[in-house]
């Protein structure tokens, strides 16, 4: 049960990880947010959506301690350099159009579950 717990834990921190991503993507286009910040953020984000990393992936444990370690670490400065009313508004965004994606991920998940369905269905039929 401490593993489901964890599990739960750990989705928890990649989504939250993901909005305030999401989060400083819309504060680096903030006008009130101050240039150093936004290329500060515009860095972190660039490399959190990089599919080119500081240590690769493959090399075991070091491949993911920058992601684990490097990306926080800039979140956590990035969002001491911006106003606290900005980082307001551009979480209630960031909120607003990750569950709008999440919604339409989900609906489209489905239609291509069904369309799949249908597919195998129609081989089946066709064999027999």
């Amino acid at each position: 049960m401490d593993k489901m717990i964890s599990l739960g834990s750990w989705k928890d921190r990649v989504k939250a990880l993901k909005r305030e991503t999401f989060t400083l993507y819309l504060a680096c286009r903030h006008p009130r947010v101050p240039w150093y910040a936004k290329l500060l953020a515009l860095i972190v984000v660039a490399y959190a959506l990089s599919p080119i990393d500081l240590i690769p992936d493959f090399i075991p444990v070091l491949g993911y301690l920058d992601d684990l370690v490097l990306i926080p670490l800039g979140l956590m400065l990035v969002i001491r350099l911006i106003p606290a009313e900005v980082l307001a508004e551009c979480r209630q965004k960031s909120e607003e159009i990750v569950g709008r994606a999440t919604r339409a991920g989900k609906i489209a998940a489905g239609v291509i579950v069904v369309i799949w369905i249908l597919t195998a269905a129609l081989v089946v039929r066709l064999l027999l």
